[in-house]
């Protein structure tokens, strides 16, 4: 049976494939909206959307982003698009940066929910998340989206200093991607 993944995010793809490189994005097909509350809400409402068109196997999609306990856990699902819809990792950064100006706490984790679905049918959800805090400048070039800013104390480096593989062995969507290929494989 073939494992199809919804995302159209290069670096979500690379990660996805580091759990099987056999996964295959799900191309050509109409964009679900994220009209969520709740990473749950997304990652479900994405794989029942994107499940349809995959006639031949399951399909996962992801939903994930980073809350920061002093913005009240934002930016949360809006991480993607904090800086505003269309917005760069660079602009989301900068953002971020500039709401946490002159505040000490920088406790901050990473949530990733997996939801597996098959022809418009929930199988399994599956949850992980990383707790970090948000450093005051960006630090190395690796990884995507908030990993510069993200320090992982047991490393003592940030997500973007460290090789993918290293990253992906502790983080939020490594550890749901797991969780779900356990899962298929025990089932």
């Amino acid at each position: 049976m073939k494992l199809y993944c919804a995302t159209g995010n290069p670096g979500k793809l690379r990660e996805f494939r580091m759990v099987s490189p056999h996964v295959e994005p799900l191309l050509g097909v109409p964009a679900c909206e994220e009209t969520g509350a709740t990473f749950e809400e997304n990652a479900i409402q994405k794989a029942l959307h994107y499940s349809q068109f995959a006639r031949e196997g399951i399909l996962f999609a992801d939903d994930s982003g980073l809350e920061v306990e002093a913005l009240g856990n934002a930016p949360g699902v809006y991480s993607a698009r904090y800086a505003g819809p269309g917005a760069t990792n660079e602009q989301n950064n900068e953002l971020l940066l500039r709401k946490l100006e002159g505040i000490s706490n920088r406790k901050a984790r990473f949530v990733c929910v997996v939801a597996l679905a098959k022809g418009g049918r929930l199988i399994q959800t599956f949850r992980a998340e990383v707790a970090g805090e948000i450093l005051t400048e960006r630090r190395g070039g690796e990884g995507f989206g908030y990993d510069p800013l993200f320090f992982y104390p047991p490393f003592g480096r940030s997500f973007g200093e460290v090789p993918d593989e290293e990253k992906f062995a502790v983080s939020h969507r490594g550890q749901a991607l797991l969780t779900m290929m356990n899962y298929l494989t025990y089932q």
